[in-house]
C-alpha cells in the first residue's frame, strides 16, 4: 500500500477550512483552504445578465458565471499573470466552477442579475478545482442572503449543497483528497463535484499511466462520496455561524 507523505490514511482529507466574509466589499467571500491549498473566493452582483440570456425577455431569469487565477507566487516557480488572454487550462476550471454551481441554484428566481464567482489561488498544493467550488458554493449563498438583505429578492432561491473533491490511484492504492506530489504520480485522478445524495454533477477522470479497473472505479466514487459529505457538512456550520452583517 501506498505510504502517504503526511501519514493520511487513503480515505482521508487535509485539513480543511472555510472562513466566511475573509474581505469586506463583496457580498460573498470565502478563504477556503485544503491542506496547504488555498482559495480566496468571493460572489459579486451585477445588475444586468449577459446577452443571451437578455434575448430571452425574462425578467426573473438570472445568471452565474466564474473567473479563476493563480496568484504569481501560488507555486514554487513563479506563475506568470494571463493579462491578454488566459490558458486552456484556466478557461477549462473557469468553465467547470460556473457549470457546476449553476447547477446548484434555481437561476429562473435570481431576478435579472448575475453572480459572478472569482476564484484566486493564494497557494497551490493539489485540488484548487475542488477548493474553488466547494467554497465558492458558501460565497454564492452568502450573496444570495445578502440580495435579501438588500431586499433584492423577496425570498431566496433555492439552491442543493454541492461540494467536490479529487481522488486518484497512486501505486495501486485509492486515495481520498491529493496533494500535488500525489497528484503528479498518479496512475489515475479524477475531480468529482457531487450533492449530498451522493449523485454525480460532474466527473473528470483521466488515466495518466494505466487504465481505470472497474473495481477501481468504485472505489473512487465510494471515497468521493464519503469525502463530499464531510466537505458538505462544513459548509453547513460555516453558513450556520452567527456573523455581524
Amino acid at each position: 500500500m501506498f505510504t502517504r507523505s503526511d501519514n493520511r490514511v487513503p480515505d482521508a482529507l487535509r485539513p480543511v477550512e472555510i472562513i466566511r466574509r475573509y474581505t469586506c466589499h463583496a457580498p460573498g467571500s470565502v478563504l477556503v483552504a485544503f491542506g496547504d491549498t488555498r482559495v480566496l473566493v468571493t460572489a459579486t452582483v451585477e445588475e444586468r445578465v449577459p446577452r443571451h440570456i437578455h434575448q430571452l425577455k425574462d425578467e426573473n431569469l438570472g445568471w452565474l458565471t466564474a473567473e479563476y487565477g493563480m496568484l504569481p507566487g501560488a507555486t514554487n516557480t513563479r506563475t506568470a499573470r494571463e493579462r491578454m488572454k488566459i490558458s486552456g487550462r484556466t478557461a477549462e476550471i473557469q468553465r467547470l466552477i460556473g457549470r457546476t454551481l449553476r447547477a446548484s441554484i434555481d437561476l429562473t428566481k435570481l431576478g435579472s442579475r448575475t453572480i459572478t464567482i472569482d476564484a484566486d489561488v493564494l497557494q497551490a498544493d493539489g485540488g484548487t478545482r475542488v477548493a474553488a467550488i466547494t467554497g465558492g458554493y458558501v460565497a454564492m449563498v452568502d450573496a444570495l442572503r445578502w440580495l435579501q438583505q438588500q431586499e433584492l429578492l423577496t425570498e431566496l432561491p433555492h439552491t442543493t449543497p454541492i461540494a467536490a473533491i479529487s481522488a486518484g490511484v497512486v501505486e495501486g492504492t485509492s486515495l481520498l483528497d491529493l496533494n500535488y506530489a500525489e497528484d503528479g504520480m498518479a496512475d489515475v485522478d479524477a475531480n468529482f463535484v457531487m450533492d449530498a445524495n451522493g449523485d454525480i454533477i460532474e466527473l473528470q477522470l483521466t488515466s495518466e499511466k494505466m487504465p481505470l479497473r472497474r473495481s477501481q472505479a468504485d472505489e473512487l466514487i465510494e471515497l468521493a462520496e464519503s469525502g463530499v459529505r464531510r466537505l458538505l457538512l462544513l459548509q453547513e456550520q460555516a453558513l450556520a455561524e452567527v456573523l455581524p452583517v
